[in-house]
């Protein structure tokens, strides 16, 4: 059974809750469906519309599962029939029209009857929701602009109305002046309904009249006292300067309402992109509502070529359409190499101004965005600044003492004049071995934590078993240092064999040093079943226990920065990279590495992996697109 789809057609009043409320009936009486509300903005409307009220409906809407879209239209009905056909919409609530009496059986002659009758007469197969107004009575909206209706209006009363004041006339005894009073009592009128040019050509069939019958000599357009001209004359100026005056004030009325209704679509055009996660995006939906096109795109050139910035709706073909505009494109320069395209009907040239504005906020946004890179890049380079300053005390501090226990032990074995027994000898010699490994282990832990800064670490991943890896890693370890449990079947995870190792090394030793003899155990678990997942894929993960003295909640997130050392033990301890370059390591890989309190006492590291499927590379990297399912 098809879901409902229900278009609710708002005009910015208060009575959207009670349109919403029947919305959500019909679609609890069927099985669900989708709801999206509509905001008509009528152009050269004349009511003010509160931007608080408009967000409350907003969220309103929001708050159902619902969307809200504002589309700015002359004629509302025919702007919320076109969108509910587009969305395939099932059913559409509207609101009573709120008029009084009279006014709305004049409106509903003129213009064919009330919004919600238009949208009754042609919804088709749509079903229509007429919902009474809760506060009958309110002052009806008017036109500002004259429009046909009230210009053909205004030719039928320069017709009729002269003549009716004429007979009126004929009644009784009156001079030219009084005959061209009343005349221009009515060339107002005319004026007042029709503007400029009915009241023009009232005005020259008045003065015809007036001529014919109450200017000497009568029965002829002939005028023998040239009083009764300039009376003729100034009554065709004043009736024509009245008229100019109010065709004026309409054309300025009219403006102002378009600059009005651009003002309250540029501030849902702010509000919109403020809400999206991405701006440019939240501007270019925008721009679909206001315009009432299929698509639109931000397009640069590169190369000589077009690419698309951004893109919303549908914009396909749109290398064919750039490359010979056709009539359904319309287009905005951004900046010299950019332009703002509209995927759709042509745009009226009193919208175009419009137009002019969202390019602006596209600039704006693509500014935005620049800043932003240009940020990160900042960042990235203060931070590499920052490890690299640090990096270099280490060098100038730590490595001194290994380098000095070397010198130190091949400088005495060098001296001729002294005499070292088989015994002392050899503790020169182990001096130098431990020397030289502890050199290796910090120049080498330096060197990951460069790469792991300058994120250049591009791992190889593919199958790797726990067992292989965790043997190599405890390899160089004492004896009975650390006991190994891991579960006999334990899948293959996806890491690189090479920096697994190290991760679990470093783990290990750490856990070595600073708890000693404390019953350190390496095991693990399966994974891939319940909740064991990692970043929406079936993981394993490998535990390091001890039971040592652990380390306090507010520490833990230090532990793993670079050069950080528990309870500030002495510098022989090592430099404080070791979890930093672990946790590089297993990010590189896509797993995680977290520290928590092993039960009685003690820190247990766990590194958690994806498990692999079965081919090398087949886990995308972190920031790398996942391929989408067919």
């Amino acid at each position: 059974m098809a879901r409902d789809r229900i278009v609710i057609g708002l005009n910015g009043s208060d009575d959207a809750e009670l349109l919403i409320r029947r919305a959500v009936r019909i679609l609890e009486r069927g099985d669900g469906g989708e709801l999206a509300a509509v905001h008509v903005r009528t152009v050269g409307g004349t009511r003010t519309e509160s931007p608080q009220l408009l967000e409350a409906q907003r969220r309103m809407v929001v708050a159902q599962g619902g969307s809200y879209h504002t589309v700015s239209a002359a004629d509302p009905a025919r702007a919320l029939l076109e969108y509910a056909r587009q969305a395939g919409a099932t059913h559409i609530v509207v609101g009573q029209t709120r008029r009084r009496l009279v006014p709305a059986l004049v409106s509903g002659v003129l213009s064919g009857g009330t919004v919600e009758a238009r949208v009754v007469r042609g919804a088709g197969d749509i079903d229509v929701q007429v919902v009474p107004r809760v506060q009958p009575g309110r002052t009806p909206r008017r036109r500002p602009d004259l429009g046909r209706i009230r210009l053909g209006a205004g030719f039928v009363l320069a017709v009729l109305l002269p003549a009716l004041l004429q007979l009126l006339l004929a009644v009784f005894e009156h001079s030219v002046a009084t005959a061209v009073l009343v005349q221009l009592a009515g060339a107002v009128a005319v004026a007042l309904v029709g503007g400029l040019w009915p009241a023009v050509a009232g005005a020259l069939w008045s003065s015809l009249l007036v001529n014919y019958f109450s200017t000497p000599p009568l029965g002829h357009l002939a005028i023998s006292d040239p009083q009764d001209l300039l009376s003729l004359a100034v009554f065709v100026g004043v009736s024509v300067a009245v008229a100019g005056v109010v065709d004026r004030s309409a054309r300025r009325s009219k403006e102002a309402s378009q600059a009005q209704s651009e003002a309250a679509t540029l501030g849902d055009l702010a509000l919109g992109a403020s809400r999206s996660e991405d701006s440019l995006d939240g501007i270019l939906a925008e721009a679909l509502d206001v315009f009432g096109v299929a698509g639109a795109g931000v397009f640069s050139t590169m190369d000589g070529g077009w690419h698309m910035v951004a893109g919303a709706g549908n914009t396909s073909g749109w290398e064919r359409r750039l490359a010979a505009p056709m009539a359904d494109t319309t287009s905005e320069t951004v900046d010299a190499d950019t332009r703002l395209v509209l995927f759709g009907p042509p745009l009226p040239p009193g919208e175009r101004r419009l137009l002019g504005a969202f390019a602006v906020h596209v600039k704006a946004q693509l500014e935005r965005r620049q800043l932003a890179l240009s940020q990160r890049e900042v960042l990235r380079l203060a931070e590499g600044n920052t490890m690299r300053t640090a990096i270099l005390r280490a060098v100038s501090h730590d490595l001194r003492t290994p380098l000095a226990g070397i010198k130190l032990a091949a400088g005495g074995l060098l001296q001729s004049n002294v005499s070292y027994s088989p015994a002392e000898s050899r503790e020169l010699l182990e001096t130098i071995d431990e020397c030289t490994d502890r050199l290796d282990l910090l120049v080498g832990n330096l060197l990951d934590m460069s790469r792991i800064t300058a994120d250049s670490v591009r791992p190889l991943l593919g199958p790797v078993r726990w067992s292989e890896v965790v043997s190599a890693a405890v390899r160089a370890l004492p004896a009975g240092a650390v006991r190994v449990d891991l579960p006999a079947n334990m899948p293959p995870v996806e890491a690189d064999a090479v920096l697994l190792e190290r991760v679990i090394g470093n783990i290990v030793e750490n856990a070595v040093k600073y708890a000693p003899g404390t019953g350190i155990t390496i095991t693990g678990s399966a994974g891939g079943l319940g909740t064991d997942t990692l970043d929406g894929y079936p993981s394993g993960e490998l535990r390091v226990i001890d039971h040592g003295a652990g380390v306090p909640a507010r520490n833990v997130v230090a532990m793993f920065r670079p050069f950080q050392r528990l309870h500030d033990l002495p510098q022989t301890t090592g430099i404080g990279l070791g979890l930093a370059v672990a946790e590089g390591f297993t990010k590189a890989m896509g797993g995680t590495l977290a520290a928590e309190e092993t039960p009685g006492g003690g820190l247990t590291m766990v590194v958690r992996l994806a498990l692999s499927t079965g081919s090398a590379g087949a886990r995308p990297l972190a920031g790398e697109p996942r391929p989408v399912a067919s």
